[in-house]
């Protein structure tokens, strides 16, 4: 079976339909891969990439986009390195109001078995098990 990484402008073009005729490609590929015909592998990078380019180009909204890449991302015929934390953190990124990529490390955090993360940003609050902490309250804890 045919197997390929898939670049972000192809998911994008899936995703808006536009242009026309590369999104008509995407669609090809994309329906090749969930009768099974193809694999796509699609790297963090790549979904964390389209995220952002669907929000800040795009204007999609938060829920918009787990609408959208949720069953994209589900699909037997998508690789991912873990599927299940990416959807997880699709869903925390759209149910928690965070921004994916924070929604990502927290899940990676967890799997690590780390809980406090170092950084300015108050986000991270809103992720459950996450422990905020300023760079100096961190060096203050040794």
């Amino acid at each position: 079976m045919k197997k390929a990484y898939v670049d972000t402008n192809v998911l994008l073009r899936f995703i808006t339909a536009a242009p026309a005729e590369q999104a008509t490609q995407a669609r090809k590929l994309f329906a090749a891969a969930e009768r099974g015909e193809v694999r796509l592998v699609l790297d963090e990078i790549i979904v964390a990439e389209t995220v952002w380019v669907l929000s800040s180009f795009y204007k999609f909204s938060k829920a918009d986009i787990k609408e959208v890449l949720l069953p994209i991302l589900a699909n037997e015929g998508i690789e991912l390195h873990d599927k299940r934390d990416m959807l997880l953190a699709l869903t925390l990124f759209a149910d928690l109001n965070v921004d994916f990529v924070d929604a990502l490390v927290s899940v990676h955090m967890d799997h690590s078995d780390v809980h406090e993360i170092v950084t300015f940003d108050k986000h991270f609050d809103r992720l459950p098990g996450v422990q905020r902490v300023s760079p100096k309250d961190f060096l203050a804890g040794d």
